[in-house]
């Protein structure tokens, strides 16, 4: 017999009955003496329709690739299909925490979400259940992760800082006060910061003139590779860097685990997007700058 796995939500104390029937793989499971039994019902229900969309697309995907020599032509088809499954079931497990935060089940959902791509919900969820599920070492971990990205998150004051720039004389954030900004970081040696740049460059020529302005700041250590990537590439805004990779006092002043990354600052001073790239990006600076006056 195949092995099979089934998760399980209980506290100390808790009487659990367990059953399911296997004739025809992992079938129905009914459980007893657990109080999260039907809220996980709930969500694994959830997972399982959106991962069974999302396999059965990728089986289609694969058995199309075999008929084409063209694979990128088709991976440009079925990425968008595949990324807005992937927002619905986000979308559909954010409104499950929701309805269930005092569920230690709604935490357990919660683990399934991109942080990166949720970090607006995570944190609010984070501040809804403060004082909650003190005994769990887990809840504890993610209360303080999303404590530190709080200050950092869209909604909130961007801090300020002071970073030297590439002629060595000082930037300040606050330079850019009523105005909009995107603070952009990157490096030469970041193979996605480099596919993107294009499309900044882009966009960047259509609202600069409209108001909307860019500080580059690289997480490059060697300023020749850092000054040959911004001619290669084109990029005309102002540029600055600590030339210490991750750990400059910047890159911790705002959280950065990654690049490329990016916060996009409102002339209030306040972040208003975060990690936006691509089209995304591009819908951003439409709707912004778009507007009827």
């Amino acid at each position: 017999m195949a092995e099979t796995s089934y998760d399980l939500i209980a506290k100390n104390g808790d009487d659990i009955t367990f059953s399911t029937e296997f004739a025809n793989g992992k079938g129905p499971v009914n459980i007893k003496g657990s109080e999260e039994a039907k809220e996980l019902e709930e969500f694994n229900k959830i997972s399982n329709f959106w991962g069974n969309k999302n396999s059965r697309l990728g089986l289609e995907y694969e058995q199309a690739t075999q008929k084409l020599s063209n694979k990128d032509s088709l991976l440009e088809v079925y990425r968008p299909v595949f990324q807005k499954n992937v927002r619905d079931y986000e979308k559909e497990i954010i409104g499950f925490i929701s309805k269930n935060k005092e569920s230690f089940t709604a935490f357990y959902a919660s683990t399934s979400l991109d942080p990166r791509e949720n970090e607006q919900q995570l944190v609010a969820y984070a501040d809804a259940i403060k004082g909650k599920f003190s005994d769990n070492p887990f809840v504890q971990k993610f209360l303080k992760q999303m404590a530190i990205i709080k200050p950092v998150s869209v909604g909130q004051k961007a801090p300020d800082f002071t970073i030297p720039g590439l002629d060595e004389k000082p930037i300040n954030l606050a330079d850019y006060k009523g105005k909009y900004v995107m603070i952009d970081f990157w490096a030469s040696w970041c193979p996605p910061c480099r596919k993107e740049n294009p499309n900044i460059v882009k966009q960047y020529a259509i609202y600069h003139p409209k108001g909307f302005n860019i500080l580059g700041i690289s997480l490059d250590d060697k300023v020749p590779a850092w000054k040959n990537a911004i001619e290669k590439d084109k990029l005309t805004w102002n540029h600055a860097s600590d030339l210490s990779s991750f750990n400059g006092p910047v890159e911790r002043l705002y959280q950065i685990e990654s690049i490329p990354s990016n916060f996009i600052i409102d002339p209030q001073g306040v972040i208003v997007a975060k990690n936006i790239t691509g089209v995304l990006l591009e819908d951003f600076l439409k709707k912004t700058f778009n507007k009827p006056q």
